[in-house]
């Protein structure tokens, strides 16, 4: 497999405006466990092998359990994700799939009590910049598989 262009390397610029808003969303205040749900589950949404790959890594290199990451895309129908983690995942999925209803009142009001106004807009960002990466990495058909997790210190 190859990939029809390295994007990363041809722009740069916008490539490290995005990189400055994951920055942001780092440091944001939500949990990066959630986060990295929310960008598999759009990426499994969107068919982005590319993304699949690396927050699969991320989300186990942050402790993830191998059952979560594997139902997550069955995730309404299991007992492994918090009342919190199931509103963001709702949201992920209603602002993903934006051209199916969008983004219906009832969906709002089920994420409202879970999330301040702050996170709902932060939770927001990310999901349309995963949804961003998933569609610069299906256009230039980046290579999956490559991909390593940032090595964590401890304490």
């Amino acid at each position: 497999m190859k990939a029809r262009i390295e994007f990363h390397k041809i722009g740069q610029k916008p490539i490290q405006l995005m990189l400055a808003i994951e920055g942001y969303l780092h440091g944001c205040g939500l949990d990066h466990g959630m986060l990295h749900l929310i960008k598999l589950r759009a990426s499994q949404i969107n068919g982005c092998a590319y993304c699949i790959d690396m927050h699969s890594k991320d989300a186990r290199a942050l402790g993830e359990s191998e059952q979560r990451l594997y139902a997550l895309n069955a995730w309404e129908e299991t007992p492994f994700f918090n009342e919190r983690e199931r509103a963001a995942l709702r949201w992920t999925e209603a602002l993903t799939l934006v051209s199916d209803g969008h983004v219906p009142d009832a969906v709002f009001e089920a994420v409202r009590p879970h999330f301040t106004d702050e996170e709902l807009v932060n939770l927001s960002l990310a999901v349309a910049t995963i949804n961003a990466w998933n569609r610069l990495s299906i256009a230039f058909r980046t290579v999956p598989g490559g991909y390593q997790p940032a090595v964590r210190k401890a304490g």
